[in-house]
């Protein structure tokens, strides 16, 4: 019997099965491919023109669900779950991936058998033995998985955002590949084994179109750089993004010492961008020395407190 999935702030962060995965294949409405030139990823975000019913969850604002612009990149965009003080939320890195599969499957595929590059992320998801994915012309992106991608054990608050990880995910790389219309709405139909009706994680019932729900992904969230990079020189740029459109954050910088103590190093304030292009990322441009460091970022709290409210954080090396 599986056992409990624990997020990274409770405890460790899930494992990964190392099966040997089958490729399956969907007769694709569209066809797919993934010839797509290898440059790093912009930062540059689009609000979905139709949105999907905010989500009922307890503890979860009512956030904005941004849809990935077409991007010159090979890297595919993965979402994981993370804590952010006492909320749970989608953050999204962007991987190097294999290129024997369409950019949607995947990033699926890496979204299940992966770990995150950010320790404070994670997933629920299993390596499954068979994954497909097809597009029709309708912005339908149907995704095909066996059954043992769900062998987690989830109360359903975390299944619904389990789910939503997928439909972000899926979504995402479609988009990003520019495969779909991401001026129009664009829904996730779930197969397991080839069939609807499937209760996912013994808690969501599947079976219909799927959008993304606004209420899930990350009020705040780091960009560039991602976690564990090292940056050549002491130029570092940095871009992030905040549900917050113009909305005033609060970033630190931290310095690790030999002894691995943590070290207060710069600090300062930064305003999101409010146009409708650039709705919510934030951009800085440091100069740093060689080094390691921690890099916190936070909606600026106006209640007087001092508190950093959902903190992202990213450590990097300068060398």
């Amino acid at each position: 019997m599986p056992g409990p999935v624990t997020p990274p702030a409770l405890g460790p962060a899930l494992g990964r099965f190392r099966s040997a995965v089958v490729l399956g294949v969907l007769p694709a409405v569209m066809v797919l491919t993934g010839c797509i030139a290898d440059t790093g990823p912009e930062p540059t975000l689009a609000e979905s023109s139709t949105r999907s019913p905010a989500s009922t969850m307890p503890g979860v604002p009512s956030t904005s669900a941004p849809l990935e612009t077409t991007q010159s990149t090979n890297k595919a965009p993965v979402y994981w779950i993370g804590r952010s003080n006492s909320n749970v939320f989608l953050y999204r890195e962007f991987r190097d991936v294999p290129e024997q599969e369409n950019p949607v499957t995947r990033a699926l595929r890496a979204m299940m058998s992966d770990k995150p590059l950010d320790p404070d992320f994670f997933t629920p998801w299993q390596n499954p033995k068979k994954l497909a994915t097809s597009i029709s012309g309708k912005n339908v992106i149907t995704v095909d998985v066996s059954e043992d991608a769900f062998n987690s054990n989830l109360d359903a608050d975390m299944a619904g955002r389990a789910i939503q990880q997928l439909v972000y995910t899926a979504t995402a790389a479609g988009a990003s590949s520019g495969l779909i219309d991401a001026g129009q709405q664009i829904q996730v139909m779930i197969l397991v084994d080839g069939h609807t009706d499937y209760l996912a994680f013994n808690h969501v019932r599947l079976g219909t179109l799927m959008s993304r729900s606004p209420g899930m992904v990350a009020p705040v969230w780091i960009i560039d750089p991602q976690e564990d990079v090292e940056v050549a020189d002491g130029s570092v740029k940095i871009t992030g993004r905040n549900t917050l459109a113009g909305g005033k954050l609060r970033w630190r910088i931290l310095r690790e010492e030999e002894n691995g103590d943590k070290t207060p190093y710069l600090t300062g304030e930064t305003t999101a961008a409010a146009e409708a292009a650039q709705s919510g990322v934030f951009t800085l441009a440091l100069t740093l020395g060689p080094g390691d460091y921690e890099l916190r970022v936070s909606q600026a709290d106006t209640s007087g407190n001092d508190q950093e409210l959902n903190v992202d954080t990213r450590s990097f090396s300068v060398r």
